[in-house]
């Protein structure tokens, strides 16, 4: 069981979706040391991708849909008491990068 989990629902599209998933794996690779793999599904339609990433006390995954982001998240010992402070920092830069993608309205 990951401890943290973090889904978004949006209305990109794929091309726009892999855009920010990039984007965030540029962030976190500058920003937290994480290594990320990114994984591109070859079926258009039914797509998932998957971001692999991994540093110092943590790993996971994101899954990206064309409609959603769902990220799971698992902490090592040190940072499993930092888990809710983290978790908001992480929903906090992906609500970030999802509304710079949202069309003005």
């Amino acid at each position: 069981m990951p401890d943290i989990q973090i889904e978004r629902q949006h209305n990109l599209g794929m091309a726009r979706a892999r855009e920010v998933a990039r984007q965030w794996v540029s962030q976190a690779e500058r920003d937290y040391g994480l290594s990320c793999t990114y994984e591109e599904s070859p079926d258009a339609d039914g797509a998932c991708d998957r971001v692999h990433f991994s540093g110092a006390g943590a790993s996971g995954t994101v899954e990206v849909t064309p409609e959603r982001f769902g990220m799971n998240v698992q902490l090592g010992f040190l940072l499993g008491s930092f888990s809710d402070m983290i978790e908001e920092k992480v929903s906090r830069n992906l609500d970030e990068l999802l509304a710079r993608e949202r069309p003005a309205g």
